[in-house]
């Protein structure tokens, strides 16, 4: 929930996350000519660096220990591959011959992560939301981090995603 003064527990932080970049999806998918899709990108791809950023450092190593190792690792395993396909989409052109593929799967993708993230039966939220954890401390934590991500990439400055269980 969000209250006057804005602050969100770290589950709903992350729900709205993966809100946002699911509009953005829809809206590529209406968008009309080259730039507005390469602009839509972009968006796309600078919500899923500091989404994933947030997440991998603050979210998931404070509730490591409440998940399975095997459903953090999947879940680190999915945003590496995601971090590759925006990295690709970040160095080509809407002209090229699968930018378009390359939005399709990255789509797909997402949607995979946030179904077993938010909504598969035992997904991770529902584990976390069973826990002792102070959600509200951790999501302004994680808001905090996501402040300083987003003034770095309207400064142009927003580092490129790392691999961390795909490393070349």
């Amino acid at each position: 929930m969000t209250d006057k003064n804005n602050k969100r527990d770290a589950l709903q932080m992350l729900a709205d996350d993966h809100r946002k970049v699911e509009s953005l999806f829809e809206k590529y998918e209406s968008a009309r000519g080259a730039s507005a899709q390469q602009k839509i990108v972009h968006q796309i791809c600078e919500e899923l660096i500091i989404h994933t950023m947030v997440e991998e450092q603050v979210f998931y190593p404070a509730i490591r220990d409440a998940v399975e190792a095997d459903m953090m690792n999947e879940a680190q395993v999915e945003h590496d591959s995601a971090k590759a396909l925006i990295v690709s989409l970040q160095n080509a052109e809407p002209s090229d011959e699968y930018y378009d593929a390359k939005v399709s799967v990255l789509k797909e993708q997402v949607e995979h992560h946030v179904y077993e993230e938010e909504r598969q039966r035992g997904s991770m939220f529902a584990k976390v939301r069973k826990t002792e954890f102070d959600l509200n401390a951790l999501g302004e934590k994680m808001a905090e981090l996501k402040a300083q991500l987003q003034q770095q990439a309207k400064d142009g400055d927003l580092p490129q995603p790392k691999q961390v269980a795909l490393q070349a």
